[in-house]
Parts: C-alpha cells; structure tokens; sequence
C-alpha cells in the first residue's frame, strides 16, 4: 500500500518503519498510527522478516508525541482505536521490536520506545513526558508499564515534572539497552538485528511471550486510560492547556487546583 506518514522498508529479513514528518519533529496524527500499524501487521505476517525497527525522519526527533493541531484528536474514536491497535501489534508480534531513537522521544514519542523490546538511542536522544504541560495524561503502559521498568519514584518524577533527559541519563534508569554516537545508531542497530536473526525466532517468540505476559493486565488500564482522556479532554483545564501551546504562554492552572 501507499503510505505518507511513514517510510517502509524491508531488507535483509528486517523490516524499518520510520516516521517521516520531520517538519514537526515527526509528531503523529491519526494518519501516522494507521499506517504503522498496517506496517507492522506487514512485518508481522511476512515470514521473511524476523526483526522490526521503529524510528524517526532526519536526525532532531525519533517521535515528539500526538499532534495537538490535529482537531479533535483527544475524543476521536477512530483514534483511540488505532492508538490502542498500535501499543497492541508492538506487544503482540512475536518478532522482536527495536527502537532506534535518533532525537527526541516526548509524550507518546516516550511511550513508543517503552513499548519496544529494545531502544537503541544516539547520544543526541532526550527523553521526557509532556502530558501533564498540555493538559493531558495516560494511565495505561506509559505510566503502569514505565514504572515496571524504571520503579515508581522514577516513572513519578518522569510525569510530576515533565523534564527532559539525556539518552546516558535514560540508560542509568533502564529505558534504554545501548547509547552510541548519533553516526553510529544505524550500525548498532544493524549488529542487534544480525544477533536476533542469528537465533532460533520460535525460542525468541515464546520469550517475549514469557516476559510481557506478566504485564499484560495493563491493557486493562490502557483501555481505562483512553476513555478517561476522552472525558478530561473537553474540560475547561485541558482546554487551557491546549490553548497555552497554541498561544506559546504559561498555562494559567491555578483556577483547577
């Protein structure tokens, strides 16, 4: 099929997906995630490919998150069920998901590379959470799942105070497998891609199996999470987020506390 958001490649058995909206620091609308996931069933159903890379146009950002100018895009239904299809298809293929983080990794930008099996990140990467600046949030594997991975004062600090992190930093907090140089992030990934496929994928299917099925009961919160969202999204507060990123000012919270 014909895709615009996002550039699919497959060679040598792995298959790359890459957002490919550069212009806003490849933000995704609901275009975006229906296109990666229609790749990723792709990748997933060719017996051919036995390794799938997920990164990000130009060398600013991997993803910096949903696109706040796509209208209507917190109460959409089309978008909450391909938002939910893609976090599903990452888990769920049983061939083994590599983040290459080039840039920044923001809001859904950070939960894309939590999803993935591995993150491989440039030394130019930053990490960070942004929901809580907009007016937003997200209950399901981006908090419950990142505090899996991180512990709970962490994944805390990640979403109270909405820093941005250093890929070295990311690393010491266990988001992330490797650091390397920004001209060396395709080679690493290459050499993870030819250890995997190097291996038995009946032994690495069931093995991811193994690991994320004590996790899976966070679909359960993801799906709580994107239903709250769409509650919270018409609010009077999320609707003084949004219009504060529009207008580049301070959002005025006071007045909800």
């Amino acid at each position: 099929m014909k895709y615009e958001d996002i550039l699919y490649q497959k060679q040598d058995s792995v298959a790359t997906i890459t957002i490919n909206r550069p212009e806003v620091h490849n933000a995704f609308r609901t275009q975006t995630i229906q296109e990666m996931t229609r790749a990723l069933d792709d990748a997933t159903l060719d017996e051919k490919i036995g390794v799938i890379v997920l990164t990000g146009s130009g060398n600013r950002a991997f993803c910096s998150g949903g696109d706040i100018y796509e209208q209507h895009s917190g109460d959409n239904k089309e978008t909450r069920y391909w938002n939910s299809r893609l976090n599903n298809i990452i888990r769920s293929t049983p061939k083994p998901v590599i983040a290459a983080v080039n840039g920044y990794a923001l809001g859904g930008g950070l939960l894309l590379h939590i999803l993935c099996d591995l993150t491989i990140a440039s030394e130019t990467a930053k990490f960070g959470q942004a929901g809580p600046k907009v007016g937003s949030f997200e209950g399901g594997f981006g908090s419950a799942y990142l505090a899996r991975m991180i512990g709970d004062k962490r994944a805390k600090e990640i979403w109270f105070l909405c820093r941005q992190y250093t890929a070295q930093e990311a690393y010491e907090m266990g988001m992330v497998n490797k650091v390397v140089p920004a001209d060396k992030l395709k080679e690493e990934v290459k050499i993870c891609c030819d250890e995997i496929l190097a291996l038995s994928p009946t032994a690495i299917k069931f093995e991811k199996l193994a690991i994320n099925a004590d996790s899976d009961n966070i679909y359960a919160f993801d799906d709580f999470s994107r239903n709250a969202v769409c509650l919270f999204y018409h609010t009077e507060e999320a609707n003084e987020g949004k219009k504060a990123f529009r207008e580049k000012r301070k959002p005025d919270w006071d007045r909800f506390r």
